[in-house]
């Protein structure tokens, strides 16, 4: 039996345009060719999907935890299907489970657990995202302050050696760091991503020339954008080498930032969830308060899926559908170095679509990334 799939949606989104009246020829897991509907073979067999928008699948880069278990508390294969199952339900195909600052303890059976679903075939997990340990105390938002420290060789060398291969981005403040270290970290291929950070301008572009390359929630725990020193969020906004995540959910950022960030970094910022949920185990207890979370009173995190980030940036931000899809899978895809195969609908990509309704509403998960 072929393994070749034939689709046809109402509107194609390749991730550069919108098409209609195209098909998406896949064989097994990849896109073979997007062709006019009319010119397929006689005896294609095709999935005829009308009414239904076919868009790159969405990429989360920082999320902490799903259907009341947080990966931090519940380091286990069930918190990564549980997440995988709640991220296909929002248009997610693939993400960066995040572990916030803790010990490195819980650190490493957050990496066993990603090593035993990716032995158990499990998707949808890429890897691991550590926010912290190595912050900035004084931007710690709701991080745990006595967790806070900068990073020692031993420290490093231990946590390479145990999972490298699983850790994918780190998010460190620049300041606290020594040029070594990170060189270190990004010499093993992980990602680094400023934040929680209290640095000068003038620190955190010399931390973008050492080869830190995105900034974790732009606006949030950091040093703000001001006139006289600019800070970590006006080095990001300045500097054309930084990607960064915005969450996009008119709490953690005002809908108006949004829009200011977006004007001056276009195709450099992308959307992230910043997801938690609801749990009383361990050092985060996240509690729900309307449509977002708090621990002890202070912000921690949000209810998103990308399905609302999505939602959000057309509706508050004002982005053009087009744009507001980029920011949700193919500018997640270039952060993560994945954008050779993820967040486009092109021959030679992975064959991942969301499908979306008139309403933007998403009905399904095709393939896995």
């Amino acid at each position: 039996m072929s393994n070749r799939q034939v689709y046809i949606p109402g509107q194609l989104f390749t991730g550069d345009n919108w098409l209609s009246g195209h098909a998406v020829v896949t064989t097994g897991t990849e896109i073979t060719a997007v062709i006019p509907a009319n010119l397929l073979p006689d005896d294609a067999v095709v999935t005829k999907l009308p009414d239904i928008s076919m868009v790159p699948a969405f990429i989360d880069v920082q999320l902490y935890g799903a259907s009341k278990r947080l990966l931090s508390a519940y380091p286990d294969t069930e918190s990564l299907s549980l997440l995988n199952e709640s991220n296909r339900r929002g248009g997610t195909a693939l993400c960066l489970p995040t572990i916030a600052t803790n010990t490195q303890e819980v650190c490493l059976k957050a990496i066993d657990a990603v090593k035993a679903y990716h032995a158990a075939g499990g998707e949808g997990i890429y890897g691991l995202h550590l926010e912290g340990p190595w912050l900035h105390p004084l931007r710690r938002g709701a991080h745990i302050e006595s967790l806070i420290h900068p990073p020692t060789e031993d420290e490093v060398a231990r946590l390479l050696d145990y999972g490298a291969e699983v850790i994918k981005m780190i998010t460190l403040a620049p300041e606290v760091c020594t040029e070594p270290i990170i060189r270190r970290l990004l010499d093993a291929g992980i990602v680094l991503s400023a934040g929680h950070s209290n640095a000068t301008y003038a620190e955190a572009v010399n931390g973008f020339s050492q080869g830190i390359s995105a900034v974790t929630h732009l606006f949030n725990a950091m040093s703000p954008l001001h006139h006289r020193e600019p800070g970590l969020a006006g080095a990001a906004m300045d500097d054309k080498r930084i990607m960064s995540g915005i969450i996009p959910d008119g709490y953690h950022v005002d809908y108006a930032a949004v829009r200011i960030a977006k004007a001056a970094m276009g195709e450099r910022l992308f959307a992230i969830t910043d997801a938690v949920t609801e749990t009383d185990q361990g050092p985060y207890q996240h509690t729900p308060a309307g449509d977002k979370y708090e621990a002890a009173g202070i912000l921690s995190g949000s209810a998103l899926t990308m399905e609302k980030c999505l939602h959000n940036l057309v509706t508050h931000v004002h982005l053009a559908e087009s744009e507001a899809l980029r920011m949700c899978s193919l500018y997640p895809a270039r952060v993560l170095r994945l954008d050779y195969k993820l967040g486009k609908i092109e021959p030679g990509y992975k064959a991942c679509f969301t499908l979306l309704d008139k309403a933007l509403h998403v009905k399904e998960v095709i393939g896995f990334a």
